[in-house]
C-alpha cells in the first residue's frame, strides 16, 4: 500500500499546453506536447495518448497537471519529460486540469 510520503515525493504542478502535434512512430496514436510548467520548472515536453478525445487545436493553451521529477522515457524516439495527469474513461483517457486558470508551477497539495 502506497503511503503519504509516496505521494509527497511527487511533484505534481500545473502548466499551459502550449504546442501539440502528433507524434509520429508511436505504437499507439500519441501527441507530441510541449508544456509550460512556469519559471521554476519551465518549458518541458511530453507525449500523451489522447487522440481519442483532443485534437491538437483543443489542447493548445489548456492548463494540466503533469508529475515533473519522473525520470525522462524514450518514446518514439521521443524524450517524454513530464507525466500528463488523466482518468482512464471508458471513451478514452480524459486529462485532469484546474476548473479555474491558475499560474503555471503552482504544486499540486
Amino acid at each position: 500500500m502506497a503511503t503519504i510520503e509516496d505521494f509527497q515525493r511527487l511533484d505534481i504542478r500545473s502548466g499551459t499546453i502550449t504546442a501539440c502535434e502528433p507524434l509520429p512512430g508511436a505504437r499507439k496514436p500519441a501527441y507530441r506536447m510541449t508544456v509550460d510548467f512556469g519559471p521554476d520548472i519551465g518549458v518541458k515536453h511530453t507525449s500523451a495518448q489522447i487522440t481519442a478525445l483532443y485534437t491538437p487545436e483543443q489542447l493548445i493553451g489548456r492548463q494540466v497537471l503533469g508529475v515533473v521529477n519522473f525520470t525522462p522515457r524514450l518514446i518514439a524516439g521521443f524524450a517524454s519529460e513530464v507525466l500528463v495527469l488523466g482518468v482512464y474513461a471508458q471513451e478514452g483517457v480524459v486529462l485532469v486540469m484546474p476548473d479555474r486558470p491558475v499560474p503555471n508551477g503552482l504544486k499540486l497539495g
